[in-house]
């Protein structure tokens, strides 16, 4: 399956992007269909995710039983977890398609390989400098809110379900889940570009226009809080340990999977893997548009989508300008 370069870039889907999200209007129950067999019977990234939450929870970390006391045994545990939890996962992603060249450029969006012996970055290098950002920010935003709330289901300050107590609930938050991220995202995004957020925090995060898998968590502390903090809703609704852990790893290597800059896995010429997505790397090259993801139709709904068309780029430069004349 060859990747023919496509003007400024190396690959990209069909033009304009087509709608995707399950929100579209009018409903449509066969695309909804398509949309949750995809996502949820078959071995998409979602289910990966959920496997490696659920072997990681009762196999890996600490049960709620030893985490009702603030104790350094069980937080650093937590944190060593969640440090080679994301370094096997970015550092997989980034060996196969990255040193190895697994799939050469087939399918990847931005043709140019990632940034070296350049001042923009710590350490002069895209790489090694996303691999700080991510692992010394990102993964401790991610423990704080682990460690929080989880001594928090362990003293019944945030509520708890079982699969036997509610299976329907149980089965349920799983699916939605995502959809919550995606919500949650879109506005904690938007407050990022503001001007006085983005110069100070998020421009950090977008120093990478080629991104790559350790650039999906590459943040400044503040934005790395920020965008942890959608754990917070575990707080108020009845989850299981699994939820919240599910929720992390899909906020933390899940990141790493939505930006390795291809847009799928190839096994023998096939797709069998979604990964990155031209919507949100638009986003990484243009800044100021596709806040969102395609879960849900934020972007199509406020007017920052981008549809990767020539009109589209234009619209963008043109509000961008607009945002910081004032």
């Amino acid at each position: 399956m060859p990747s023919e370069p496509k003007g400024d870039w190396n690959y990209h889907p069909d033009l304009p992007l087509a709608d995707p999200s399950i929100f579209r209007w009018p409903p449509d129950a066969g695309f909804f269909a398509r949309w949750f067999a995809h996502n949820w019977l078959m071995l998409s990234e979602r289910v990966m995710l959920l496997i490696v939450a659920i072997a990681a929870w009762y196999l890996l970390y600490p049960s709620l039983e030893d985490s009702k006391t603030f104790a350094v045994g069980w937080i650093a545990q937590t944190y060593v977890i969640n440090l080679a939890i994301m370094f096997f996962s970015a550092g997989a992603l980034h060996w196969y398609f990255y040193i190895i060249r697994g799939q050469a450029k087939i399918l990847k969006f931005d043709g140019r390989d990632q940034v070296r012996n350049n001042r923009t970055f710590k350490f002069a290098d895209q790489v090694r400098d996303n691999m700080f950002w991510t692992l010394a920010s990102g993964v401790t935003a991610w423990t704080i809110f682990q460690v929080v709330t989880v001594w928090m289901m362990a003293n019944g300050y945030a509520p708890t379900i079982t699969f036997a107590s509610n299976p329907i609930w149980f089965v349920a938050a799983l699916i939605l889940m995502p959809i919550w991220s995606a919500f949650h995202f879109y506005w904690a995004h938007r407050l990022l570009h503001v001007p006085f957020f983005y110069t100070r925090f998020h421009s950090l995060h977008h120093r990478n226009i080629n991104i790559g898998p350790w650039s999906g968590m590459a943040m400044h502390p503040f934005e790395a809080m920020l965008y942890f903090s959608t754990i917070c809703i575990h707080w108020i609704v009845a989850t299981h340990p699994v939820h919240l852990i599910f929720h992390l790893i899909y906020q933390g290597p899940g990141a790493a999977m939505s930006h390795t800059g291809y847009e799928d896995l190839l096994i023998k010429d096939k797709r069998r893997l979604a990964l990155g997505t031209f919507y949100h790397t638009l986003h990484h090259r243009f800044f100021e548009c596709n806040y969102g993801n395609q879960e849900m139709p934020w972007d199509r709904w406020f007017g920052t989508f981008h549809d990767g068309t020539d009109e589209a780029t234009k619209q963008t430069r043109d509000r961008k300008k607009r945002m910081y004349a004032k």
